[in-house]
């Protein structure tokens, strides 16, 4: 759509044509630019489906949030040696700007001979007074190419002193401006076709964009031109082209703000939940790889949005054949992720996303939001199965949080690297070096005979039939295109317990233990390794998806500690990014050279992810500790979004603050992705505050928001499932369960113990307490009419607050649940 406008707006409207621009730009005179199915030729991947927001990729191990060929002058890769990020030989220049911030990935970039300039109105005012072009380049501090990018271009004196001197140069971090991101992406995507990152875009005094890409290599290589080329094109076209150049952005933004909007006609009402939940399920269906799980063939990204979709659709059709496909291909996924390389067998938590089909060889990086969207998933799918490893996993999940991405002040960090220099010694940094095993390694960390073993086996025998581990490395030269893991073994495994057992005849309880013991030792090795860097950017949303992660699983398995951690979780964010005096949300804080909390000298404002991520959160909080303080600030958050971010004449919220002038495009993101938009995420909880707070306008607004989305939905869920869950809440009507009694009485505990112990995501839970003055009481008067029966805790299902009869046992709760 985007590109179909920006098409019609080039053609009836513009002397340059806007491939033909591109093409004088990049090419110079009548050189064709290549097409994107030839740069899709030198790796013979084709790209992922829009729905998955994934750039086009060259490499099987390029990050899905790194690297794409997305100019129409299609640009060649960095060779195996160019892409590994190495530290600098010569000692460190003097910090420019973006010494003095605080985000990792801009001090990454403060010792670059680059006169950059962190994103706000010192730099456009510079653009304006010395009439120079933006060069704007995002990216975020765990992103490989984007290290590639450094040390290739920004660290070459040279490309350094171009770009200082002839432009206004702008460096950004995606993860803290996503409001920036968001509108020269979707130029890029519009413009080009495809998306990713380090982004790289050039743009007039007022921040129209006129031409795009993502990573650019230094040097020519055949007809594809370098930075160098670019750059040198760029400022030919400035001086003798300007007005075209200028005309083209200002077109392109104008063609944009029409084919990104979303609105609901006035009077639209919701699309019908059955027939829309319908589509998804058959579009996911028909994209389900069967064999290993999962979407597509390769490469396969964990997708935890199409997952609680899933098990959602199954919720309401057990009964039905395509209730029992969507259960079976979500139980299916979750295991063969479990057992593949994507999961780390040794230190916990999920890599970004699978190169292959069968979830072997991983992009290594860590991220944040992943962890605390699959511990969630996971801890429904054993709500849902009651198989145990579902619940080990998660619990795996949130073991590797709390111990590798976790401050002392109770804030989550975002990302782990993918890129670390090898335990071996070296300059240069690899991707996976610090997670993956030769051989030899184990058969020398594993060296002991097994009493009993078929034919006198090692430990390390057992361990590397089990995890298939060779002595020759267990990836292949296609997930390995730059020889980074020649000899390596990622950990994947190969056969149950109980095969391994039978296999070298010991018992399945002796394997176990063997294998266990093996994993701790192997872990001990791996502290030894350089670690890899570590992005300590403390993001307001991605905490409160963390947050839903501790409370979720922390209810279902009845643990304290996890429960406690939540909390910790959630009084760090209305500490460290809440600002009461402004009533607002900040962005994200940081950790300090002394370990401290600190934050920017200019704070950034939160986005309404930052809002609705960590509403969601703390509602998942109060149903999980039942401390009505977490309602109290969720009800709070939400009135300032609703200010902030709400559109009241189409519906639905703007993902940034619409008056911002810096910000050219009002977007409401319409995908969930890597990340759940946050409109999907605000339908649902628009529809539970309404129900927790009385407040019968936020079940309204929840409907039209599903509105203004209603195309989206109708022609393509599969690119909105976690809305679709939305919508299905809002037609199937939440069931109230009220629990009266004391908060800490085993028979209350019992009551939601078996509340927590099954998957109803059409539910809100509350504590009928008998406190009247309380937070609950007084939003729903209501409840002082519920009471316990003879003396036991009494729970209560409702809907609209009309109940069936009271129950005191849990097993008839629980028949009455899952009716």
């Amino acid at each position: 759509m985007l590109r179909l406008a920006w098409a019609r707006s080039s053609s009836k409207n513009s002397r340059v044509d806007p491939a033909r621009l591109l093409s004088i730009v990049l090419l110079g005179g009548d050189n064709k630019p290549h097409s994107p199915e030839q740069s899709r030729d030198i790796s013979g991947l084709t790209p992922p489906p829009a729905s998955d927001k994934s750039p086009s990729l060259l490499s099987p191990r390029t990050s899905q949030y790194c690297f794409s060929m997305t100019s129409r002058a299609s640009l060649s890769m960095a060779s195996g040696s160019e892409g590994q990020g190495s530290p600098p030989s010569t000692p460190q220049r003097p910090p420019n700007r973006l010494g003095q911030e605080r985000s990792p990935y801009l001090l990454q970039h403060a010792h670059n001979p680059v006169d950059w300039y962190p994103w706000g109105q010192e730099a456009f005012d510079k653009a304006r007074s010395e009439d120079k072009p933006i060069f704007l380049s995002v990216g975020y501090s765990t992103c490989h190419w984007c290290h590639v990018m450094e040390r290739e271009s920004f660290e070459d004196e040279e490309i350094g002193k171009t770009l200082s001197d002839n432009f206004v140069c702008i460096k950004v971090d995606r993860e803290e401006r996503p409001d920036v991101d968001k509108v020269y992406m979707t130029f890029v995507q519009a413009t080009s076709g495809g998306g990713g990152w380090p982004m790289s875009v050039w743009l007039t005094p007022d921040l129209r964009p006129f031409i795009g890409g993502t990573y650019f290599p230094p040097k020519d290589s055949g007809r594809r031109p370098g930075l160098k080329t670019v750059l040198t094109r760029i400022m030919e076209q400035w001086q003798d082209n300007r007005e075209a150049l200028e005309s083209s952005g200002e077109r392109v933004i104008e063609a944009l703000k029409k084919g990104t909007s979303i609105a609901a006609n006035p009077g639209e009402t919701p699309p019908p939940a059955h027939d829309v939940a319908n589509r998804c399920f058959v579009q996911l269906a028909h994209s389900y790889e069967e064999e290993y799980g999962g979407f597509r063939d390769a490469p396969k990204f964990p997708s935890p949005v199409n997952l609680m979709f899933l098990m959602s659709f199954w919720s309401v059709n057990r009964s039905s054949t395509e209730g029992s496909e969507a259960l079976q291909m979500t139980l299916h996924t979750l295991r063969m992720m479990a057992l593949g390389g994507i999961h780390d067998h040794v230190a916990q938590g999920f890599h970004r996303y699978s190169t292959d089909s069968s979830w072997h060889v991983p992009h290594f990086e860590k991220m944040l939001y992943d962890q605390a969207q699959l511990a969630v998933v996971y801890i429904s799918a054993y709500q849902v199965s009651g198989e145990q490893v579902f619940a080990d996993v998660a619990r795996d999940i949130l073991l590797y949080v709390s111990r590798d991405l976790s401050d002392k002040s109770g804030g989550f960090y975002s990302a782990e690297d993918a890129d670390s220099l090898p335990a071996a010694g070296g300059s240069e940094k690899r991707e996976g070096a610090f997670c993956v095993w030769m051989g030899s390694e184990v058969r020398e960390l594993l060296p002991v005979v097994v009493e009993g073993a078929t034919g006198g086996a090692t430990e390390a025998d057992i361990f590397m039939h089990h995890y298939g581990v060779k002595e020759q490395g267990n990836v292949d030269m296609e997930q390995d295109p730059h020889g980074e893991l020649q000899g390596q073994n990622v950990l994947i495994v190969r056969y149950s317990v109980e095969l391994t057992a039978a296999r070298f005849g010991l018992s399945v309880a002796k394997v176990s233990e063997l294998l266990a013991s093996a994993r701790a030792k192997m872990a001990e090795v791996r502290k030894s390794r350089p670690a890899p860097h570590l992005d300590t950017k403390m993001l307001a949303s991605w905490n409160g998806l963390m947050l839903s992660g501790f409370a979720r699983v922390g209810a279902v398995l009845d643990d304290k500690a996890l429960l406690e951690r939540a909390v910790q979780a959630a009084g760090f964010l209305k500490e460290h990014l809440w600002d009461a005096e402004r009533q607002i949300m900040l962005r994200s804080c940081y950790r300090g050279d002394e370990m401290e909390v600190e934050q920017s000298v200019s704070p950034i404002a939160g986005f309404l992810d930052d809002y609705a991520y960590v509403i969601c959160g703390l509602l998942d909080l109060y149903e999980a500790t039942l401390q009505p303080e977490w309602l109290r600030w969720g009800e709070e958050l939400q009135d300032r979004q609703d200010l902030l971010f709400w559109d009241a004449e189409g519906g639905g919220y703007y993902c940034s603050d619409p008056t911002d002038p810096t910000v050219l495009l009002r977007l409401k993101q319409d995908q969930d992705g890597a990340e759940p938009s946050a409109n999907s995420v605000s339908a649902l909880n628009l529809l539970r505050l309404s129900h927790y707070t009385g407040r019968k306008d936020w079940s309204q607004r929840s409907q039209q928001l599903l509105a203004a989305f209603s195309d989206r939905l109708t022609r393509v869920p599969i690119a909105l499932p976690e809305m679709v869950r939305g919508l299905m809440a809002n037609h199937y009507t939440l069931k109230q369960i009220v629990i009266c009694g004391q908060r800490d009485a085993p028979d209350t505990s019992s009551l939601l113990a078996t509340v927590n112990s099954l998957f109803l995501p059409h539910k809100v839970l509350m504590l009928a307490d008998g406190e009247t003055e309380g937070y609950l009481y007084q939003r729903l008067p209501i409840l002082s009419s519920l009471t316990c029966q003879g003396g036991s805790a009494t729970a209560y299902v409702c809907e609209d607050f009309t109940c069936a009869l009271p129950v005191t046992d849990p097993q008839e709760l629980r028949r009455l649940l899952l009716e």
